[in-house]
């Protein structure tokens, strides 16, 4: 954190003594002592602690922020320079391998094995030298490339790059946040999709199941209808013909049109019965 040492002196006239000036170009004023100047810094090194604890709640940067500009370098160097060229798979692959060379380095700053990368590894080809972009990141965070027993390196700078290596660190975490949180909502969207899709292939296929269903029941209840049709035929051709039962001459006696008593004997008509079969 850079003082200005004039602010301070300013800080400590400007509450103690009136300015008064002559004609001439300096003001006249006396120096302050050694406890004014002190008392000035801690209250200009507590107004900008609270500033930026302001702006750090706040979620935002100041306008003095020194590595403002190589934030937004990296940025978007990730976006468009690595996601939007590659898959996207293959791009959030590519950051998560990243924030991992980042992130082994500051954990163990003292370990050279974490501070080289070969590119002719099959995992670091195809995570950091075929995706377009990432490679490039790779040496903004301070990794250069080197030839060690002729085998091509690419070796982290710690004494020039450890700032950058923090910084593209923090970016890499904040756009994985973002991304992830993007392909979340995709995943859910997609999920919601494939339940609805699901419940209308099942919606068709109960349909078609209750038509089927309707359908043999119609078959069964139409073939009942024709057994019984076939039922009530059969009974009918089992029974006499009609003309035989009234030609048949029941015993009694009765009369005729003019009145007089007709009488007709059983044995008679039994008689009459068997001429007829004669």
């Amino acid at each position: 954190m850079d003082i200005d040492r004039h602010n301070f002196v300013e800080d400590v006239q400007q509450p103690l003594i009136p300015q008064v000036h002559t004609l001439g170009d300096d003001p006249m004023a006396p120096t302050p002592n050694s406890s004014q100047v002190a008392e000035a810094f801690e209250r200009r090194l507590r107004q900008q602690r609270e500033e930026e604890q302001l702006q750090e709640t706040s979620g935002g940067y100041t306008a003095f922020d020194a590595h403002h500009e190589k934030r937004q370098e990296f940025r978007r160097m990730i976006d468009p320079g690595i996601l939007r060229p590659n898959a996207r798979p293959l791009a959030l692959e590519s950051l998560r391998t990243l924030l991992k060379l980042a992130e082994n380095i500051l954990e163990h700053p003292d370990e050279p094995k974490y501070q080289r990368f070969k590119p002719t590894n099959p995992n670091i080809k195809r995570l950091l030298v075929d995706p377009k972009g990432s490679l490039e990141f790779a040496r903004a965070l301070g990794f250069n490339p080197e030839v060690e027993k002729f085998q091509p390196l690419y070796v982290f700078n710690a004494k020039r790059h450890m700032q950058d290596l923090r910084i593209g660190a923090e970016i890499l975490k904040e756009a994985l946040e973002r991304e992830l949180t993007k392909e979340e909502v995709e995943e859910r969207r997609k999920k919601e999709e494939k339940a609805i899709a699901a419940a209308q292939v099942e919606k068709i296929k109960q349909a078609f199941l209750d038509d089927r269903k309707s359908r043999t029941l119609q078959e069964r209840r139409e073939r009942e209808a024709r057994e019984a049709r076939a039922q009530v035929a059969a009974r009918r051709s089992s029974l006499p013909p009609a003309s035989t039962a009234l030609s048949r001459q029941m015993p009694g006696s009765g009369h005729t049109l003019n009145g007089g008593p007709v009488t007709v004997d059983e044995g008679q008509n039994e008689d009459d019965a068997d001429d007829d079969d004669d």
